[in-house]
Formats: C-alpha cells, sequence, structure tokens
C-alpha cells in the first residue's frame, strides 16, 4: 500500500537546507560567528583547496566547525564581501540531504567596498556541493566543497590580509586545536 507523499514536509525540507547555505553566506559576509557556526555539524569538513588552487594559493581541507568557523572568520573576516547564491538543487533522503549552488563572491579590501568609486575587487564564481543532516529540525552542513567556476579581479585582495596574511591557514588552524 502506498502512502500518500508529503509535499508540505518536502517543501519545508527544501527551505531549511536552503536556509543552512543562506546562514552559512549571511555569517560570512556579516562576520557573525554564532551565524555562521549554525550551518555547520560539529564534524563539518570544509574543502576549498581545489578553488584556492585556481587563484594560486594552497589552502588545507579543514575539519571541525570551531576550526572551519575561525579561520573562515580570519580569512575572510576583514574584507568586505558579499555572496549571492543561486541555481540551488537538492536531494533529501530521510534525515540526508545534497545540494548543489552557485555563488557569486564579491571580495573588497577592508572598508572599501561602499566606496563608488572603487574598481579594484576580487569576483568569484564558485559551484557549491554540500552534504546536509537534519539536526533536530534545523539542516546542518556536514561536508562543503568549493569549486572556483571562473575567477575576475585581483586575487590579492583575497591572499594579502592584514597580519601576515592568514592565508598561512594551518597556523590559524594549529592555534585553535
Amino acid at each position: 500500500m502506498n502512502t500518500p507523499f508529503d509535499y508540505g514536509k518536502l517543501a519545508y525540507d527544501r527551505t531549511e537546507i536552503a536556509d543552512a547555505l543562506y546562514r552559512y553566506a549571511a555569517g560570512l559576509d556579516l562576520g557573525d560567528a554564532d551565524l555562521l557556526s549554525s550551518a555547520f555539524t560539529e564534524d563539518v569538513i570544509f574543502d576549498f583547496a581545489s578553488a584556492a588552487s585556481k587563484i594560486g594559493v594552497q589552502f588545507p581541507v579543514l575539519s571541525a566547525r570551531d576550526v572551519v568557523v575561525k579561520t573562515l572568520l580570519a580569512v575572510l573576516g576583514p574584507l568586505d564581501t558579499s555572496h549571492s547564491l543561486s541555481n540551488l538543487r537538492m536531494t533529501i533522503s530521510g534525515e540526508r540531504a545534497t545540494l548543489q549552488a552557485y555563488v557569486l563572491a564579491q571580495h573588497f579590501s577592508p572598508g572599501e567596498g561602499p566606496r563608488p568609486d572603487q574598481s579594484r575587487h576580487a569576483l568569484l564564481m564558485g559551484r557549491y556541493d554540500a552534504s546536509l543532516v537534519r539536526d533536530a529540525e534545523l539542516w546542518r552542513i556536514s561536508r562543503l566543497t568549493i569549486d572556483t567556476v571562473w575567477f575576475e579581479g585581483d586575487p590579492t585582495i583575497v591572499t594579502a590580509l592584514p597580519a601576515g596574511s592568514l592565508w598561512k591557514a594551518e597556523e590559524s588552524i594549529e592555534k585553535t586545536r
């Protein structure tokens, strides 16, 4: 006997899965550690290695929510950023889901984003592949892999950060352990 399909639950889950990615992007753009943390499981795997290599940077695969959040906010937190999400596609299987999306990420040097005469920027179009799990009623990202589809602008905005560049991510990771 077939049970009726619950389209309301499917719509709710799709909205909440998308919200996990929205919390991630807003947490980065606002420099909000709590909001960013809410997007991830405690044992999250964050893989930006391929995307970073396309702009000439080595970036290790990160694991554990605290390490990921501290490292991302140290690397991107000082910048003026905006992440715009599109083309979200997801598959849900019980308490697990996958999500693919495109993210257009605009980066300016600290304090320079609001200037109308500012033309120096770094613009990245990335493909995000995520695995998610349901944590009570909240969906969280358990693995996020980011790859750069294309890049425009000056990569030194992303790579040359204050205080000796935290793209020495290994140092940041060691400090959080």
